[in-house]
């Protein structure tokens, strides 16, 4: 930036040019505020999700997905809710559509008859078309019931 001083007095030149210095630090600091929230407004529960090998399925737009964490907790979207709760909070998911698909994520220490007791109250109320979520990877994991044998 110039300065340009008058010789003759101690009036000084009108400028004409905009300072676009404070703009540039208002973007940085919008730039910076964003950075650190967009983090922090993604809500994730925490489980500890089995391999799986197949190859996955291309995935719906708006997926109704059912979390069993290792407290056993059901929790559908980001709401938790009880056993009893599950068929009335997946029709007001799906809107009453039976043949949505719903995705079962459950931690690897939920045992099979928990799992199970919330696979039969969602095929009670009538989802027949239910998905289980795991992660990609590969083929060497071994089953739980493996590792426990003498």
């Amino acid at each position: 930036m110039a300065v340009r001083l008058s010789e003759a007095g101690d009036d000084l030149a009108a400028h004409s040019e905009i300072n676009i210095t404070p703009f540039i630090d208002v973007m940085l600091v919008l730039l910076i505020i964003f950075m650190v929230a967009a983090p922090l407004s993604t809500v994730d529960v925490p489980v500890e999700l089995p391999v799986a090998t197949a190859a996955p399925a291309p995935r719906p737009t708006e997926p109704v997905i059912v979390t069993v964490n290792e407290e056993l907790a059901v929790i559908v979207g980001d709401r938790e809710v009880t056993l009893a709760e599950l068929p009335m909070e997946l029709d007001i998911l799906t809107t009453l559509n039976r043949d949505t698909r719903i995705y079962i994520s459950a931690d690897r220490a939920v045992p099979y008859g928990e799992m199970m007791a919330v696979m039969n109250k969602m095929r009670g109320a009538g989802y027949l078309k239910i998905g289980l979520v795991g992660l990609e990877g590969e083929d060497d994991a071994t089953p739980a019931r493996a590792e426990r044998q003498p």
